[in-house]
């Protein structure tokens, strides 16, 4: 079990495995998606993330915060009920180049998000989604045998205190973040036209979006 240290002492780093449901269906031949918006606070480290350099470790532990590590790469990032979980999954035999594989799923995100009247949503670096410098989704990607399982997390209504007290500023970041903190580098879809709260965003996607290609 992997344990990470905290104001309170070592905490444990639970895996984060809401999703592996879809990759064992697509290993089976049978692709699929989910939407749902998390049911709590927590924090989210990528596969590689060390959480001495990402995150504030005296305040995820005065506050309790659960930490888990997803199988996907990319930094840490801070879950809330403001935020959107897209998560999709295919069959997968070889391995693709990751670009080619984000480029799809992406494009599949971005038509989803169309289909609702997002249609000012960009793409920056092909993983990154953003309505013009500010980003709305960030996405990772994972490869078990046999399957290529994606994730996104759309900012909604993300609180954006809660990067700023738990995220320190990333080891790496896309050359268009241009060294801003968390909350002026991060948009909210909620500015959008068409009013959308995390709720009425989740379920509207779940009515439009369908299987993502294999």
């Amino acid at each position: 079990m992997e344990r990470c240290k905290t104001a309170k002492g070592e905490a444990t780093v639970a895996r984060y495995d809401f999703d592996d449901d879809l990759a064992a269906a697509a290993r089976e031949g049978t692709p699929g998606f989910r939407v749902y918006r998390p049911d709590g606070v927590s924090v989210v480290l990528g596969r590689g993330s060390r959480p001495e350099l990402e995150l504030c470790e005296t305040e995820c532990g005065a506050d309790g915060v659960p930490i888990r590590r997803r199988p996907g790469g990319g930094c840490a990032v801070v879950l809330d009920p403001g935020n959107v979980i897209v998560a999709a999954a295919i069959p997968q035999d070889g391995l693709p180049r990751i670009r080619e594989l984000f480029a799809s799923f992406t494009a599949w995100m971005l038509r989803g998000l169309r289909r609702i009247g997002l249609d000012r949503v960009g793409t920056v670096d092909v993983s990154d989604l953003v309505v013009g410098d500010r980003k709305v989704g960030g996405a990772s990607i994972y490869r078990p045998q046999g399957a290529a399982l994606y994730g996104v997390s759309l900012l909604v209504e993300p609180r954006l205190e809660l990067m700023e007290r738990y995220l320190k500023h990333p080891p790496r970041e896309p050359s268009y973040r241009r060294g801003r903190r968390h909350a002026d580098f991060v948009g909210r879809l909620a500015d959008e036209p068409g009013g959308w709260s995390s709720a009425r965003l989740a379920a509207a996607l779940a009515e439009v979006l369908v299987p993502p290609p294999a």
